[in-house]
């Protein structure tokens, strides 16, 4: 179980975040939002990457920043592209990785084997991430999230920039993670949450202003069935604002 309480995140004068407050148990839940709404403040907050300024994160009743150690050998994180080493074959990157996770070395070689075949990326897994396309260097960043096969699942905007093909690949491989996993997506592409999630998080401003399934949120905003619709209805213009 993965529990926050009253999280709030300020930078100066700006409020990312305002009095968040959640419980999310085994299962695929799409956070969606335009652009700056405090998407990736809200998933640093909870992989532990940045601390809020109120508010605590909890997993199974502990706080994180009291499992240390602990709470890293049980969450995965995949941010947007970043923390890559251009330089770094696929598979020294993942070994880099598994070393911070702590995955004992017995076990490394054959942990890396799992989730590059997980990902098909074994013919390019010794080949540098600089000359990886964007959507290998999403999927390497999927697999080095699931190294350790973690009970958390954070996921930023995992299919941004890729083309639609490579979408519905990763949308696919994200779904067959389901099962005894809490895998928490960040996008404000509906298409590639929808088909998969439990629950989708609607968030603005730094609050989140609704929690439900698929269907009840459609049947909420309106007789359309499509939440794609549903999302533009509440966040349409603000989308328009942070694209121009």
């Amino acid at each position: 179980m993965l529990t926050l309480k009253h999280i709030t995140k300020k930078y100066k004068d700006k409020t990312a975040l305002d009095d968040v407050s959640l419980e999310l148990d085994c299962g695929i839940y799409g956070l969606l939002g335009p652009n700056g709404a405090g998407k990736s403040t809200l998933m640093n907050i909870i992989t532990g990457n940045i601390k809020p300024t109120g508010g605590s994160v909890l997993w199974d009743g502990a706080d994180i920043r009291e499992l240390g150690a602990h709470f890293r050998s049980v969450i995965g994180y995949a941010p947007q592209q970043q923390g890559l080493y251009n330089s770094f074959s696929g598979r020294r990157f993942l070994s880099y990785m598994a070393a911070l996770k702590g995955i004992p070395k017995k076990e490394v070689r054959s942990e890396i084997e799992r989730v590059l075949s997980y990902v098909n990326m074994q013919e390019a897994a010794d080949r540098a991430i600089g000359g990886y396309s964007g959507g290998m260097k999403q999927r390497i960043l999927i697999a080095q999230a699931i190294l350790g096969n973690p009970k958390l699942i954070v996921l930023d905007e995992p299919t941004a920039g890729l083309d639609p093909k490579e979408r519905v690949r990763v949308r696919e491989q994200i779904k067959t993670l389901a099962g005894n996993k809490i895998i928490l997506v960040s996008t404000h592409v509906v298409s590639d949450i929808a088909p998969i999630a439990k629950e989708i998080l609607l968030i603005r401003s730094g609050h989140v202003i609704d929690r439900d399934t698929v269907e009840s949120l459609c049947l909420k905003y309106g007789e359309s069935r499509d939440l794609e619709e549903v999302y533009m209805h509440i966040f349409g213009e603000e989308e328009q604002y942070a694209g121009r």
